[in-house]
């Protein structure tokens, strides 16, 4: 569900998807942008994207690491708010091409590249209106034993090994596979308990 403040519904980041937002794989990244690992990945993401074209649908999940990266969090909330234009992974994208200059007045010129309109961005990133939703993902990469970054999860499983294109690929072919034989299985089982047609006399 959407978040409600002060009447005006703000879309987290949970609720974001790039891909097939219908895909039964769901590849879910914890990350920030200062990280010079998570911008490394970003390009395997693309890689995944492009090779499972229509099969997959990727998430970005924020997990600052405010101790070493002050800016990451800011950072963090200006995807957030492009999110709310439809414009979160053309952020993303700029965010971590321009991962050594994040300063808040830098975030704002910054949407404007990724083709977010809003007026009031930069007044609603010094009041930290998309705060609580990047505090949120924090909380929720915690619970599911985040500690480094990047992790990822491929339908909510933690993916083990360094996020290489070979591991990040096998977890997902693993994934689809578990899927089709869910599918081949219901279908068998709907025949199965299909009632048959009683033969006239």
């Amino acid at each position: 569900m959407a978040f409600k403040k002060d009447d005006v519904i703000i879309i987290e980041p949970r609720e974001m998807f790039v891909g097939n937002k219908d895909a039964a794989v769901t590849l879910i990244e914890f990350g920030e942008y200062e990280s010079e690992e998570c911008a490394k990945v970003n390009e395997i993401v693309k890689q995944l994207l492009e090779a499972y074209d229509g099969k997959i649908r990727f998430q970005f999940r924020h997990f600052p690491l405010t101790l070493i990266h002050q800016r990451s969090l800011k950072a963090s909330e200006s995807a957030v708010a492009a999110g709310q234009e439809g414009k979160f992974w053309e952020m993303h994208n700029v965010l971590f091409a321009n991962r050594r200059n994040l300063g808040t007045t830098s975030l704002k010129l910054y949407s404007k590249e990724a083709g977010v309109n809003n007026k009031k961005f930069l007044d609603e990133l010094v009041n930290g209106v998309y705060g609580w939703q990047v505090q949120d993902d924090i909380k929720e990469g915690r619970n599911r034993g985040v500690k480094d970054i990047p992790v990822f999860f491929v339908n909510d499983e933690m993916v083990s090994g360094k996020p290489t294109f070979a591991n990040l690929s096998a977890a997902l072919d693993a994934a689809l596979k578990k899927g089709k034989s869910k599918t081949t299985t219901k279908k068998a089982t709907a025949k199965k308990a299909a009632p048959k047609k009683k033969q006239k006399a």
